[in-house]
């Protein structure tokens, strides 16, 4: 099964205050102001595709405004680019990030909280896509420069460093990991106090790491908490609330509880394809998930369909020849064969045989 973690809070960013007594810039500041609360609220709803029109919108009224080098700039670039690393668009966010690295760096100096947001931001997406050599040290400097900047208990710094402490948790560092994650923790509690979604976000994040450990009696109570937060205070039929269930899930299956396991796998299910529609991509996960609780149980014709769905939304989104149609293939393999279907089981080994040598 496929492990979730939360990722670090998105870090859109708001307008400055104004230096300049322009009344037509401070009347098209105030529609970009207007902007950036739709964006945030699409944000919050967790529809990401919706912002992206509003986040260019954004670049173009910021640039005609207060000039291409201006630190309004700089925010509207890195909001854009927030939109499209949401949504797995590595390749057009990071020209975004950096050109907003350049001109946070310029407009506001090198130690400044919007090029630390840049800088976090940029390592976020270096972390999701794995480059971790890359990500770590633009996370290092980003703490650095809000720890200078902000004081060492802004909720800003707990950002980043949960985001690190996500980065050493993918890479196995669990000991390096979970100091991170206990600080930007306390931080948070301090300044947001006990039930405010970053907490939940960060609870959830050091239950994975115990998960990981096997540590699972610290696990459940955090899962149990992160959960309930969520639900209060984004809603609940939010992402993140997908991602509790499916993390929470997890747990159970590790703890060889399969019908508390389903039981949240059925309701994180029911709520994307509500969101989302039946045969959506943001369904994937939490599919693969429960096909395999079934799997692992001997539930093979409980199964099968689901891998059949996984294979169709990834047929879908990557194409028939994709590498990654591989996993499923196999599964769904040992499933037709466990259902005594061994010629079908055959021919799905040797097409995902052919698939994973693509890799």
């Amino acid at each position: 099964m496929l492990p979730l973690f939360l990722a670090g809070a998105i870090a859109l960013l708001g307008a400055q205050a104004q230096t300049s007594p322009d009344l037509g810039a401070l009347t098209q500041g105030g529609q970009l102001e207007k902007l950036n609360q739709q964006l945030l609220d699409l944000y919050r709803s967790g529809k990401y595709a919706e912002g992206i029109p509003v986040a260019v919108e954004a670049v173009r009224l910021a640039e005609s405004s207060f000039g291409a080098q201006h630190a309004r700039v700089a925010e509207s670039l890195n909001n854009l680019a927030e939109m499209y690393r949401l949504l797995g668009r590595f390749a057009e966010a990071k020209p975004l990030y950096e050109r907003s690295l350049r001109i946070a760096e310029t407009a506001s100096g090198p130690e400044s909280p919007l090029v630390a947001a840049a800088l976090n931001n940029l390592a976020e997406m270096y972390r999701l896509q794995g480059m971790y050599a890359e990500a770590e040290p633009l996370y290092r400097r980003a703490i650095a420069v809000r720890e200078k900047a902000m004081g060492a208990e802004h909720p800003d710094l707990a950002q980043s460093l949960n985001n690190l402490a996500l980065l050493y948790a993918a890479q196995d560092k669990t000991q390096e990991a979970e100091p991170l994650y206990q600080r930007a923790l306390g931080i948070y509690r301090k300044a947001l106090g006990e039930e405010d979604a970053l907490v939940a976000a960060t609870m959830s994040n050091l239950a994975e790491l115990y998960r990981f450990q096997r540590k699972f009696a610290l696990a459940e109570p955090l899962y149990e908490k992160a959960l309930a937060i969520t639900e209060k205070k984004l809603g609940p039929e939010h992402p993140s609330v997908v991602m509790n269930l499916n993390n929470q899930a997890l747990l159970f299956a590790a703890e060889n509880k399969p019908k508390e396991a389903e039981k949240l796998l059925q309701r994180a299910l029911a709520i994307q394809e509500k969101v989302y529609g039946r045969d959506s991509a943001a369904s994937a996960t939490t599919l693969q998930n429960l096909a395999t609780v079934y799997q692992d149980h001997g539930r093979y014709r409980e199964a099968e369909p689901l891998w059949r769905r996984v294979l169709l939304i990834a047929e879908k989104s990557y194409g028939k020849d994709h590498p990654g149609l591989a996993g499923p293939l196999e599964n769904l393999a040992e499933v037709s064969r466990k259902l005594g279907r061994a010629d079908e089981a055959e021919k799905m080994q040797e097409r995902a045989r052919q698939l994973a040598e693509r890799r």
